[in-house]
């Protein structure tokens, strides 16, 4: 029947909601996901205002409007940006002083996916509990029903294009600015232009088909081709950003991939200088270098490793009073008063500007002043989602077992294991290495580190690896060492 509904309620992740679209979700499908995150509203406030949008996709805005009627179903006053990033959307609430957010989104996803990142609170976005009620809800077709209504917000880009761009830099910094033909191409340009950056655009045109690869700052395919043209370009620094504007990739004025996570160590260094007695949260995907960093000690700053994900980093953020937030994967979250606490690719792109302004050195001479660690990309081999819990659980089990028993890894002990997402076990000279599920895909995150040598990273990734193919539950990498 064409007006039966169609949704794989694995699509409910851990705080966001994606699915293949229309092959596991259909048009009925998103109108229910829209009445229950309005029953999820209304249950806080009765008359509220919701802001939407979507990014550049081709079905994204087929797919915003039946989300909408299911919002407007419930009783919600819908207020619609039309295309614009996820930053765009949550920096609407506070501008706009609204109720809620969502935005129609899949984010670094392939094509195909889709996706919505939604928001309550100011500033977060739902996490695994939210996510949970909202599944019952829909599962279980628990909609409060009534009457809302609709309208088009005009231009609102251009507000969120005018804060972006106050802070002004005085040094002339050239960058590559790459967007992979997805969303940000409308706003990135034009914002780091405004703030006084010579700008070179690489795939900034939009282009839902993304011809090239993926916007994914974490995919090396695009690392490699901003790499190339700084090199070409003799510019200082180069910028990627995902699909919907909310994670940035940084390439030093050599062509070098820089990991954000050391951007984010360098930022934190520059704010604990301002700053002092502050505290920071970073994923456990991220650079063992926090923890030991000598200008955050002599700062006085504190460092909590928590779990991946932008939501429950912003949410740490916000519980911790903690000053930033740092993943690795590109999402930086800057609390007041250099932000509201969400993640922004471009507002991190303008701190990485200011911290070229404020410095004599350039931007790999700063990478350079940190220790020196050799880090593996973030891997993620594919496991089905119904699987993927269950391999973590086996493989913690299995660690848990080898420090008991004083086994080594490449002759070292394990002497850390922290399973606050997956399991990250740390050895004795510093190095480390973590497997998680994705919240957000089906498959795993495997990321290893070593501040000894490459060979080291190396033999923790084979030793992992050795670990899942056990298993028999895993396939294919996305990208290996």
């Amino acid at each position: 029947m064409q007006n039966s509904i169609k949704i794989d309620p694995l699509g409910f992740r851990e705080y966001d909601a994606r699915w293949l679209y229309p092959k596991n979700i259909n048009a009925e499908g998103i109108k229910s996901v829209g009445k229950g995150f309005g029953t999820q509203i209304i249950k806080k406030n009765k008359k509220p205002r919701v802001t939407v949008g979507h990014d550049y996709r081709s079905y994204s805005e087929e797919v915003k409007k039946n989300f909408i009627e299911g919002l407007i179903s419930t009783g919600c006053n819908v207020e619609d940006l039309g295309l614009c990033l996820s930053p765009t959307i949550y920096f609407s609430q506070f501008e706009l002083d609204t109720d809620a957010v969502a935005m129609i989104t899949a984010s670094h996803n392939e094509n195909g996916w889709t996706g919505i990142k939604m928001g309550i609170e100011k500033g977060l976005t739902h996490c695994s509990d939210e996510m949970n009620e909202l599944k019952d809800i829909v599962i279980n077709n628990k909609f409060i029903e009534g009457k809302g209504s609709y309208k088009k917000i005009e231009n609102f880009n251009k507000k969120y294009i005018k804060f972006l761009s106050k802070n002004k830099i005085k040094k002339k910094i050239k960058a590559v600015v790459a967007c992979g033909n997805g969303t940000a191409g409308i706003f990135a340009p034009e914002i780091l232009k405004n703030i006084g950056c010579e700008v070179i655009e690489l795939d900034c045109n939009l282009d839902f088909n993304f011809p090239k690869y993926n916007p994914n700052p974490e995919d090396m395919k695009m690392l490699h081709e901003i790499a190339k043209c700084v090199k070409e370009n003799q510019a200082d620094v180069g910028f990627g950003f995902d699909g919907d504007g909310d994670r940035v990739g940084v390439i030093d004025n050599n062509g070098n991939e820089i990991f954000a996570d050391k951007i984010g160590l360098l930022i934190a260094r520059n704010i604990s200088n301002t700053h002092p007695n502050s505290k920071f949260i970073v994923d456990v995907k991220s650079t063992g270098l926090f923890e030991n960093d000598k200008i955050l000690e002599k700062n006085n700053c504190k460092t909590i490793y928590w779990k991946t994900g932008h939501s429950y980093i912003k949410r740490k953020v916000k519980e911790d009073k903690a000053i930033a937030g740092f993943e690795k994967s590109g999402h930086f979250f800057f609390n007041k008063p250099l932000g509201y606490g969400f993640d922004d690719g471009i507002n991190s792109a303008i701190q990485v500007c200011h911290l070229l302004n404020s410095q004599n050195k350039n931007i790999k001479e700063l990478v350079e002043s940190l220790p020196k660690t050799f880090q593996s990309p973030t891997m993620g081999p594919y496991c089905k989602d119904d699987e993927k819990y269950k391999v973590i659980e086996q493989i913690t089990k299995n660690i848990n077992q080898m420090k008991n028993e004083g086994k080594l890894i490449d002759g070292q002990s394990v002497v850390s294991i922290l399973t606050v997402n997956g399991i990250r076990f740390g050895l004795e000279d510093g190095s480390w290495g973590l497997i998680r599920a994705s919240s957000n895909k089906p498959s795993l995150v495997v990321v290893t580190e070593s501040p000894t040598s490459d060979n080291r990273k190396k033999e923790i990734f084979y030793f992992i690896d050795k670990l899942l193919q056990e298993t028999g539950k895993i396939g294919e990498y996305d990208q290996k060492i």
